[in-house]
């Protein structure tokens, strides 16, 4: 069944086939490592919207969001660096590999037109800004990390596609070609030649671009380059996978969190700030960002409290954490320098 071209299509039977055989498919379904419930125990949909429908103080903020011009395209072949493009966007240059992660340039998140708008300032980097790309990672379908005007526009750039399973038949649906495609389930390994792996790991998230949920896989990938070890997150709420991937492929150089976009009323599938750095701990991280922030309102906190609150939280357990502005680079060689609070 499929819809307009932006909702994407849904796995095709010989896809669902081979969904029915996995462990963590049932019911037609992915299921999370836990119950994972949408909202917290004893809270109601309808009151959910009504409260977010309501009035918050400086969920937007009041100025341009600032940002910095890095050319892309002409970056120094040995530079290992991260340029972070709000929300959960990033670009990776590590090892003589380009990477680019959830891009979202349209200038909204959301299927409807002029509906969850990014904030002014925070959509200046654009795709025609991006250099050659060889993996493409999206982490899951949801309209805030797999925008189809972005991936329309990247079709020429991009080498390989790493996704999970399911989500490949929306990049087939728009015209991609099946050998550019990878799509693993959690656990599975991707082995892309130069001393490059990628591994699939366990999210605590769901996923679904129209009314139908989960019946794509949502993940975070392991990237083990030859000098780098870093951990991409995708999203998530806190949960017993973070501890299980430390224990597993850790420790880890960097560690690239979500955070943001939560709320009390749903702590299962958006981390809280002060669950951040605890997972950061567990994953035996050296260093960690904290993303999925200061692009879009999907939430009532005010825009600048995920990262008030978890460098706070890092500070109080003396961890370090990386808090670059949107387009400011981020020498992966050189973690651990002391950051502008750009944000207050």
């Amino acid at each position: 069944m499929s819809f307009s071209k932006k909702y994407g299509q849904y796995p095709d039977a010989d896809r669902k086939a081979y969904f029915n055989t996995l462990s963590n498919y049932k019911n037609r379904q992915f299921q999370n490592l836990i119950a994972t419930p949408a909202l917290v125990e004893g809270a109601s949909m309808m009151r959910v919207l009504w409260d977010f429908l309501g009035r918050h103080p400086h969920t937007t903020p009041d100025e341009p969001i600032p940002y910095v011009e890095t050319d892309l395209k002409n970056l120094k072949p040995d530079e290992n660096v991260l340029v972070w493009f709000g929300h959960s966007s990033y670009f990776i240059q590590v090892d003589g590999k380009r990477l680019l992660t959830d891009p979202v340039f349209s200038g909204n998140a959301s299927p409807i037109r002029g509906s969850v708008k990014a904030f002014p300032g925070a959509n200046h980097y654009q795709a025609g800004d991006m250099p050659q790309i060889d993996v493409l990672f999206i982490s899951h379908d949801h309209w805030d990390h797999l925008d189809y005007a972005t991936i329309k526009q990247l079709k020429q750039q991009v080498g390989k596609v790493i996704c999970g399973l399911g989500v490949a038949q929306h990049f087939e649906y728009w015209g991609w070609e099946k050998d550019r495609l990878i799509e693993k389930n959690w656990y599975e390994s991707v082995e892309l030649g130069d001393g490059f792996k990628v591994t699939l790991t366990p999210a605590r998230h769901f996923s679904g671009r129209l009314l139908s949920r989960n019946i794509s896989l949502w993940t975070s990938f392991v990237l083990q380059t030859p000098s780098k070890k870093i951990f991409l997150g995708g999203d998530s709420g806190y949960g017993p996978q973070f501890k299980e991937i430390g224990a597993q492929f850790g420790p880890f150089d960097l560690a690239i969190l979500e955070c943001g976009q939560y709320n009390e009323k749903w702590p299962y599938i958006h981390s809280l700030p002060a669950e951040v750095v605890k997972e950061a701990q567990e994953l035996k991280a050296s260093n960690f960002i904290p993303v999925h922030n200061s692009k879009f309102k999907l939430a009532q906190h005010p825009w600048y409290e995920p990262l008030a609150q978890v460098t706070s939280f890092a500070a109080a357990a003396d961890f370090p954490v990386t808090t670059p502005k949107i387009g400011e680079k981020v020498d992966l060689n050189l973690l651990g320098k002391v950051w502008e609070k750009w944000w207050e």
